[in-house]
């Protein structure tokens, strides 16, 4: 559990739709995230998961609809927003400096790699350095794109106790995966439903 009192959050997604070049990838999509909740955005590769993430994040535009959100984000997705000329202790204490929040306490297993510049971590160590950013942000909701993709099954389950934990704090996630995930009382939302 985080140690600083957790912002109020929120976020209402209303007839949300989204279109990549002449595509309309989903149409109709509306959902709301309360504090404490976890929404799991499923569905296959290519089905907008990701354009869905962006567009709740105010990255991108819908083609149709409207996102209100109450209270800080944090986004993990596949961008590496970590530069990897520096070494990972340094890159992390950046986004610690922006968000002037509190260390968190999550375990990733960072500890010894914090002197490794962030271009050399593997695919796994960088996701779990991407999960350690956004945990340490201070950020009530956090949106994750793929976050088990990866992780060895070990891993897995810590950033599923972690995402478990900031929930118990008051905290809101949602999470854009075609894996399925190990956490109690998810709302699945599959995007397949929403296909014009």
């Amino acid at each position: 559990m985080q140690s600083h009192a957790m912002q109020e959050c929120g976020l209402v997604a209303t007839d949300i739709a989204c279109r990549r070049g002449d595509r309309v990838l989903f149409r109709g999509l509306s959902f709301d995230l309360a504090p404490r909740a976890v929404v799991h955005l499923a569905g296959p590769n290519g089905i907008g998961k990701s354009s869905l993430i962006r567009i709740l994040a105010g990255l991108l535009r819908p083609f149709m609809g409207s996102v209100e959100r109450h209270g800080a984000l944090a986004l993990s997705d596949e961008r590496l927003a970590l530069d990897g000329h520096e070494p990972l202790e340094n890159a992390l204490a950046f986004w610690q400096r922006i968000d002037r929040a509190p260390q968190g306490n999550a375990d990733f297993g960072l500890a010894d790699l914090l002197d490794v510049p962030v271009r050399y971590l593997s695919t796994g160590q960088r996701k779990r350095a991407a999960l350690a950013r956004v945990a340490a942000s201070g950020a009530p909701i956090w949106l994750l794109d793929e976050p088990l993709n990866g992780l060895d099954t070990h891993w897995s389950c810590i950033a599923q106790a972690a995402i478990k934990a900031h929930c118990n704090a008051g905290g809101a996630v949602i999470i854009a995966s075609h894996q399925p995930l190990s956490l109690d009382a998810v709302k699945v939302i599959e995007l397949l439903d929403f296909q014009p």
